[in-house]
């Protein structure tokens, strides 16, 4: 039975790659982000600075998707 997803918010420190971010936390932890599929088709601009919200799984808390550009 799927749960769901933790959502959260962050700021994009560092741009690994086209799909691939450094992203801390509230708390002061830093994850790898991703965008979701829907954000990606809309080509928005992931820059350092941008403050974003994500969704995490409650199994992996080293990962999450962007969901939304916030700012």
């Amino acid at each position: 039975m799927p749960t769901e997803p933790i959502t959260t918010t962050g700021e994009i420190l560092t741009v690994l790659s086209d799909r691939a971010f450094r992203v801390r936390l509230p708390n002061g932890k830093e994850v790898i982000a991703h965008p979701s599929k829907a954000l990606a088709s809309e080509n928005p601009d992931l820059s350092p600075g941008k403050k974003v919200r994500l969704e995490m799984t409650p199994y992996d808390f080293e990962k999450a998707r962007i969901a939304k550009v916030v700012s």
